[in-house]
């Protein structure tokens, strides 16, 4: 079986769950369960703390799993990314006293507080510049005005935590972070090709990939007046191309396309101006290109 491994709780777990539930796979229903098998679809589920995944990927133990790229790359574990998933987005900034700090070479010397100790002191040194970091497994918004740093790296989203503790962001981004599939180096090294000696992580993939497709498109059907069919169809190209029927009346045909579901509306719009007439929008729930 393909062993995958899974957060078993904070931000990525619900996520997690309910894409590889689109992707076809029975995961766990009691949340106290921590090994679940699923042998139609030939895997095995592991529900772990998000920080260990990549360890235990990166050891061999697990085949792949999936985690965050921050918790990947702090890991310093030899596991590889795979593919975006395209949920979990955070970004890593620095953080210091309101005027304290205008450029990260001044943080040569300094105290850094931080929970991602392996991806700061990363940044750091390959910006050659030295700080003592300070490792907290949270809230380390308060370490400067508890006296333990000089200043932070932490996730920000608005920045509003950081205002409110008395601190501002300064410097280049540390790293823009999402939810990634990550394998073992034992899989083809790390790449989950036609080759790889785990048939299942491919198939992992493609469905996850098909998940994400059916998330971004959805399906435009219309009837148009057959001489205004090239300006619909350029309208909706579709992937390859649109399909395209005859009806009754020779002088209309019905079309069919996936459309970017963000453009919905607009497309919609432009059709009607274009002629088209019973414009119905269907979602899609898997997809494979």
């Amino acid at each position: 079986m393909l062993k995958i491994a899974v957060p078993n709780k904070g931000s990525l777990s619900e996520t997690a769950a309910q894409m590889l539930a689109e992707a076809g796979y029975n995961g766990r229903r009691d949340p106290r369960e921590l090994v679940i098998q699923d042998p139609k679809n030939d895997v095995e589920f592991f529900y772990l703390r998000p920080r260990d995944i990549a360890t235990y990927v990166g050891s061999g133990a697990l085949d792949v799993g999936i985690t965050g790229r921050d918790l990947l790359l702090d890991s310093e574990s030899p596991a590889v990314e795979v593919a975006e998933l395209n949920f979990g987005e955070s970004t890593f900034r620095f953080a210091g006293p309101g005027g304290a700090f205008d450029s990260l070479e001044q943080l040569q010397g300094r105290r850094v507080a931080t929970s991602y100790p392996g991806l700061v002191g990363a940044f750091l040194a390959e910006s050659n510049v030295t700080a003592t970091l300070v490792k907290l497994d949270g809230a380390v918004e308060s370490a400067v005005r508890l006296g333990v740093a000089d200043a932070v790296a932490d996730v920000v989203s608005t920045g509003s935590t950081l205002r409110k503790a008395g601190l501002e962001i300064f410097g280049p981004v540390i790293l823009q972070s999402t939810a990634v599939l990550i394998s073992s180096v034992s899989l083809s090294s790390g790449s989950l090709d036609e080759g790889t000696q785990t048939p299942g992580a491919l198939t992992l993939l493609r469905r996850l990939q098909g998940v994400l497709l059916a998330r971004q498109y959805v399906l435009m059907d219309y009837d148009v007046p057959r001489i205004h069919l090239d300006a619909a169809s350029a309208l909706t190209p579709g992937i390859e191309s649109p399909t395209i029927s005859p009806l009754a009346d020779p002088d209309w045909v019905a079309v069919r396309a996936m459309v970017p579901r963000l453009e919905t509306n607009l497309i919609m719009d432009a059709l009607w101006e274009v002629g088209a007439r019973a414009i119905l929008v269907s979602p899609i729930h898997a997809v494979r290109m």
